[in-house]
Order: structure tokens, then C-alpha cells, then sequence
């Protein structure tokens, strides 16, 4: 299921040219990033939408990571599948993974989440933000999460698990590279959520009580 750690993230990989033991079934990580290429314009890791999809553009990730929780999140409409994120050239960030990350895309066509929270770490201090309540949830259209774990108590409500990430038919605009492994839902509710998160992109969202600050202490 997905709600699992996502085991092999790339800082963990070797130089490339080593061959890294079998992932699921006898895959290595050569094969499944080759899996990914994209080709043309589109920027691998995000999905580039349509204009009746309303997101503009995907983007480079700056490979640091941030923290999301929240008591409840309510979708409608959930797809979610592998990919590999991609680093600007030579970034600080990069590390050993030779600027990719990989990560599972959590995509919901519309989602409601109780008492947000997100921060980021930047040595010693916390970046915060906090929004939403009981009454009036933070809210999103066509929202696309990049995680590498996530974790929560989680119920589904017509499930295909295993499904061709090509084929998901549940965000208009939402879909994988052929081959790779997936799974749809009409609904999906997740209590006491967290992310570890490398993207996010919307094409509408609402943050009711929105604060941001510096913080000694994050979500």
C-alpha cells in the first residue's frame, strides 16, 4: 500500500555505474530511472498538464526536502505512481544522486485538509506554516504531492491497485509513463497524515488562517 516508507531512496544509491541489488521483482535502479526518460520540453518528475488542467509548467526540485501534516485529509479523486524528480545542474543538493529523487506522485482531483502544517529545515531554525481548522479546511484543486513517505491511517473507497500508471483516469490530466505501477481511487481519507515531500503544486489553493514564520520547532 502506499502509506508505507518508500524503501532505496537515492542518497542511499552508489556511484552509477554500480549495479545496486534488485528492487521489487528484479528491477535495479538503472532500469527503473531509465523507466522515466522523458523526452522534448517536459521536465522529468511533474506532470505537465493541459490548459484545461490549469497548471502552467513543471519545474526543477530544489532537492530539499519538506515536512506536511495534518489531522485529516479528505480527497476525491486520488491517483498515485512512481517517478524521478530532477535537481537543477550541479546542485547543491544533489548529493550523491547525481540530482534525482525519488518519489511517489499523490494526486487528487479535490481535497480538503484539517489543520495544516508544513516546514522546512534550514539549519537550526524552521521555516513554518499553519492553516486550516475543523470548520474551515485548507482546500485544493488538482492538487500533486512528490513524497518520498507517507504515513497516516488511511481508508479508500474503490481501489484499483496495480493498475498501468498511464491508464489513471482519476485527476483530468494525471497520468504516469507506461509500465509503471500504480493505483486509483474514487475517494480517499487519510487521519493523522504525514509527508515527507520534495514538490507540491495546485491549481487552486486555499489556506484560511494562513500563518508563516520562523520557528525553533517544526510539524
Amino acid at each position: 500500500m502506499s502509506t508505507t516508507d518508500q524503501a532505496g531512496s537515492p542518497a542511499e544509491m552508489p556511484a552509477a555505474e554500480q549495479d545496486l541489488p534488485p528492487v521489487g521483482g528484479g528491477v535495479r535502479w538503472k532500469r527503473f530511472a531509465a523507466m522515466f526518460t522523458i523526452t522534448g520540453a517536459m521536465a522529468v518528475g511533474l506532470v505537465a498538464l493541459t490548459a484545461q488542467g490549469v497548471l502552467a509548467s513543471s519545474f526543477s526540485i530544489s532537492g530539499m526536502s519538506f515536512i506536511v501534516t495534518a489531522d485529516k485529509l479528505e480527497g476525491t479523486g486520488f491517483e498515485q505512481f512512481a517517478t524521478i524528480d530532477e535537481m537543477i545542474p550541479n546542485s547543491p543538493n544533489a548529493g550523491d544522486t547525481g540530482g534525482q529523487q525519488v518519489v511517489l506522485v499523490s494526486a487528487i482531483d479535490s481535497a480538503k485538509l484539517t489543520s495544516l502544517c508544513q516546514s522546512v529545515s534550514l539549519g537550526g531554525m524552521y521555516m513554518k506554516l499553519t492553516a486550516g481548522t475543523p470548520s474551515t479546511p485548507v482546500t485544493a484543486k488538482t492538487l500533486v504531492v512528490d513524497s518520498d513517505l507517507i504515513s497516516g491511517d488511511a481508508s479508500f473507497n474503490k481501489i484499483n491497485i496495480g493498475q498501468d500508471a498511464s491508464t489513471l483516469d482519476q485527476v483530468k490530466g494525471v497520468t504516469g509513463n507506461p509500465g509503471v505501477f500504480a493505483q486509483q481511487a474514487d475517494t480517499v481519507e487519510i487521519n493523522n497524515l504525514r509527508q515527507n515531500n520534495y514538490a507540491t503544486t495546485a491549481a487552486v489553493f486555499k489556506l484560511p488562517h494562513l500563518r508563516m514564520t520562523f520557528s525553533n520547532d517544526g510539524c
